[in-house]
């Protein structure tokens, strides 16, 4: 008989940690939460959220859920709900919480190939958020 439960042996090669593959781009980002307006540089964009620089005297905290509008060229705005999963000193981690059905293809379409790609991720390693 199979037992799924005693059977299974993971395979020790696999990374312990993936996360959807980041793809870097520069662009400004305009975060806005109950009346509070914040301008900062996007990091880095995934399928699954944002990394952003903290701008200076920004007062977030974990759980928090923001409004961000990102502008990609002429004919790529990104406009999502984040909820804050981690903070550093420089930058702020969001999981993208809510995407617009009109916005989901214009997602996918700026992200191509890293839409569908995974990439090994080490919490210990020196990239906090």
């Amino acid at each position: 008989m199979f037992d799924v439960a005693s059977d299974y042996k993971p395979d020790q090669t696999v990374e312990a940690h993936v996360r959807h593959a980041r793809m870097v781009r520069q662009t400004a980002v305009l975060m806005s939460r109950r009346g509070d307006v914040w301008q900062t540089d996007l990091a880095d964009i995934s399928v699954s959220g944002v990394r952003l620089a903290r701008p200076a005297g920004w007062h977030g905290q974990p759980g928090d859920v923001w409004v961000l509008d990102m502008l990609f060229g002429d004919d790529a705005n990104v406009h999502v709900m984040a909820e804050v999963v981690r903070i550093d000193g420089a930058n702020i981690a969001l999981a993208f919480a809510r995407i617009p059905e009109d916005t989901q293809q214009v997602l996918w379409n700026l992200l191509g190939g890293y839409a569908d790609t995974l990439e090994p991720w080490d919490e210990d390693s020196s990239d906090p958020v």
